[in-house]
């Protein structure tokens, strides 16, 4: 399954968007995060979570997959729409490496 993916569902007039990221945190300590952004397609995303950390990628994959069977039972359906909230996802990404002390960017310390 991909480490990014769309999910949608149509009901009358509205359809309905989760898009799903799997993404490992900084600092090289093997852990894994899973983000969903939510919300009506073609507006801002009205939910934006962030789950784990996770023991690796298959830990975190795993899970993803039982959110998806879940989905898919209450109608969703997988879509190869692009990407619309991948900056949400990403920005929820940096605040989560930069709670952890990882912060994003370059930055050289001096003394």
């Amino acid at each position: 399954m991909p480490r990014h993916l769309c999910l949608t569902r149509h009901s009358p007039g509205i359809v309905t968007r989760i898009e799903c990221m799997l993404h490992p945190l900084a600092g090289g300590q093997g852990l894994w995060m899973l983000f969903c952004a939510a919300g009506l397609n073609a507006a801002q995303p009205s939910a934006v979570k962030a789950q784990g950390p996770f023991h690796g990628a298959s830990e975190a994959q795993g899970v993803l997959d039982e959110i998806v069977d879940n989905l898919l039972r209450q109608g969703y359906q997988a879509d190869d729409e692009p990407a619309i909230w991948r900056l949400h996802l990403q920005a929820e990404l940096r605040r989560q490496d930069a709670g952890r002390g990882h912060p994003s960017g370059h930055f050289r310390l001096q003394p």
